[in-house]
């Protein structure tokens, strides 16, 4: 399983319309392109970062999906919030993997 993971962390002042965008909005448009089986949307309570710290979590089953996605819609997708919370949050994604038990 692969996984994207996006933190971001998200002024105080805005922290609750950006979240109510990322689920109405902007994960329902991740979702839609195929490429995501499932998502989950966590909060880090223990941050050291001033405002929210979230990750949302995309799952897919393999590297090619991740790929179709990152070339196709990554950045139109990125670019929106970008416009939207423009100096209000900092974003950074991570590409993991799951690893089975040996």
């Amino acid at each position: 399983m692969i996984i994207l993971n996006d933190t971001v962390i998200v002024e105080e002042t805005i922290h609750q319309e950006w979240l109510q965008w990322l689920y109405d909005t902007h994960i329902p448009a991740v979702m839609a392109t195929g490429c995501f089986e499932s998502f989950q949307v966590l909060t880090v309570i223990d941050s050291p970062n001033e405002g929210a710290t979230y990750c949302v979590q995309y799952h897919t089953p393999s590297l090619e999906y991740f790929n179709k996605f990152y070339s196709n819609h990554f950045h139109k997708l990125q670019a929106v919030q970008n416009e939207l919370f423009e100096n209000k949050f900092v974003l950074f994604n991570t590409l993991m993997e799951t690893v089975e038990r040996a």
